[in-house]
């Protein structure tokens, strides 16, 4: 059982919670994730560990209250409860190395897992500019925590109630346009916004990494339900990844996985949501 000692609500739908895990939190390196079960016969959620203490014991999660589970969690846990199993760290760790100058692009929930890389980057000893993008500045949440890992931090949003007006793209367009050498990119999202990146990116010819934990299911590479084509051959976004080259990933293929569980995720939500009391 793991003690949840810290919850907080960041912005609608978006809760920080962070978990008394030392053997996780000892072990856990940039870019590597976990598995989470709320009671015994609860789903598999993976989850990215957004950041974690050695010293403490403890990790953190964020994660968007969007399906059964997530809301369970949400609405039913507190300071003090126990969650059943939390698995990990799992998956390939971010390869972090000195590159040089290194935009790293978050954009709404991704804004959390780019923190530890920003951080790793940075401790590299790269000159870290990071890009973080949210629909309006009601959603915003983490920019003290990235800009003290970064060496230049831009805040976009769609509405332009907060920083730049436009999308993550327009930002990593506008550094590219005023000539700023980029020695790598990477960017953690929702898949279109990754995609629009890479395919950005690829004809400046700047390597660009992209984490594909969304479409991750069991978590283990049992399931089959997160391969996919990168760069011709089958991988498994959970045990090959999640982090992989986005100039490679076939996109089109991502987008078909994201749907396909979207009728049996609507039918547990609506079946289960009133048996336990869930608003």
């Amino acid at each position: 059982m793991f003690e949840i000692v810290s919850k907080k609500t960041l912005a609608e739908n978006v809760v920080e919670m962070t978990i008394k895990a030392p053997r996780i939190a000892k072990t856990h390196k940039a870019g590597q994730f976990l598995i989470l079960m709320n009671y015994e016969h609860s789903e598999r959620i993976p989850l990215t560990i957004a950041d974690s203490d050695k010293e403490k014991g403890e990790i953190t999660i964020v994660f968007l209250v969007v399906g059964f589970s997530t809301k369970e969690l949400a609405e039913k846990f507190n300071v003090g409860d126990e969650i059943f199993s939390v698995v990990g760290p799992l998956g390939t760790p971010t390869h972090i190395e000195k590159f040089g100058r290194v935009v790293v692009i978050g954009g709404g929930l991704g804004v959390a897992p780019i923190y530890p890389i920003c951080k790793s980057l940075k401790e590299a000893g790269n000159e870290v500019i990071s890009i973080i993008g949210f629909r309006s500045k009601e959603l915003m949440f983490w920019k003290e925590k990235i800009e003290s890992a970064s060496s230049k931090i831009i805040v976009t949003t769609d509405d332009g109630s907060y920083g730049m007006k436009g999308f993550v793209t327009h930002a990593l367009e506008k550094l590219h346009n005023e000539g700023e050498k980029i020695d790598r990119v990477i960017a953690i999202g929702p898949p279109i916004m990754m995609k629009n990146v890479a395919k950005m990116t690829e004809p400046w010819n700047i390597p660009t990494w992209v984490s594909l934990n969304t479409i991750m299911v069991d978590g283990t590479g049992m399931c089959g339900g997160c391969r996919l084509e990168i760069g011709g051959e089958t991988k498994f976004v959970c045990v090959d990844g999640p982090d992989f080259d986005g100039h490679k990933v076939n996109w089109e293929e991502m987008e078909i996985r994201m749907k396909v569980y979207k009728i049996e995720e609507e039918k547990i939500k609506q079946e289960h949501q009133c048996k336990i009391g869930l608003k």
